[in-house]
């Protein structure tokens, strides 16, 4: 294992980036948030798919409080000018990327990680895992763009009842809340991932893009707007790989769909 703060493996076309304070529960600190940038920054030219994992036994227990307690106690000195938070930056950078993210989950998947978990486009957990977002119980806020991501798959009530009382959600109820759409036995997240990143991996490149970046646009715009933007898309001249495509299908060459033989979800 690398002792950079995040590890980077180019693998065919998917970038693996892993979470590397396995001794801090891979607490999230300003340091590793810029690893993370130079990472994900990396994978966007190199790779078709990436995938966040951690290493040792947590994805992530969120914040480094003891940097933040620094910050909070005036040993650390604020910045001269108001810039935008470095976690919403790098986090957009995944979330709106050129490419699909899908995050591993196991163990601890908390405040700033549980932030970080869902800038993925698909999240995979294994039965172990465990979400939670304790800022309430530690006298600060949701600071990583949870008040965004994380409130509109969960709702409202889920997530106050989570930073009030400190509840868990255990991987069933991340299921049930939307958190997650795989969940499978421990220690196969990772592997999961891949061979959902593999899969994602052959659809053509503009078509990936589509999905992940003017998908969730159109989701907040109004009904007329978001069919505009449709119709704009889908007027856009198609690559010669998408035609290519097309007629394989056309001459059959495509492959078949399938039904699945179990819930897709729970494999």
């Amino acid at each position: 294992m690398s002792t950079d703060l995040v590890t980077y493996e180019l693998a065919g076309a998917i970038a693996l980036i892993g979470l590397n304070r396995a001794d801090k529960r891979n607490a999230i600190n300003e340091a590793m948030i810029a690893a993370l940038r130079s990472a994900v920054v990396r994978a966007h030219d190199e790779a078709d798919v990436g995938i966040l994992f951690g290493h040792g036994g947590n994805f992530s227990a969120g914040l480094d409080l003891g940097e933040a307690l620094a910050r909070a106690s005036g040993k650390t000195p604020p910045p001269r000018k108001r810039k935008r938070h470095a976690w919403h930056e790098v986090f957009d950078q995944i979330e709106r990327a050129p490419i699909p993210f899908v995050a591993a989950l196991h163990g601890a998947v908390a405040g700033g990680g549980f932030e970080l978990a869902m800038a993925a486009h698909l999240r995979v957990c294994d039965e172990g895992a465990f979400f939670g977002l304790p800022e309430g119980q530690r006298g600060i806020f949701v600071g990583g763009g949870g008040t965004v991501r994380i409130q509109r798959v969960v709702g409202t009530t889920v997530m106050t009842d989570m930073m009030l009382t400190g509840r868990l959600l255990s991987a069933a109820e991340a299921m049930q809340e939307h958190v997650v759409r795989y969940v499978v036995p421990p220690g196969q997240a990772l592997a999961k991932a891949r061979e959902l990143a593999t899969r994602i991996a052959q659809n053509s490149v503009d078509t990936n893009w589509m999905i992940v970046n003017v998908l969730p646009r159109v989701h907040d715009l109004s009904h007329d707007d978001g069919l505009f933007v449709e119709q704009l898309n889908n007027a856009a001249a198609r690559p010669p790989e998408a035609r290519q495509r097309l007629q394989e299908f056309i001459d059959g060459k495509a492959a078949a769909l399938v039904a699945p033989t179990a819930v897709e979800p729970k494999a």
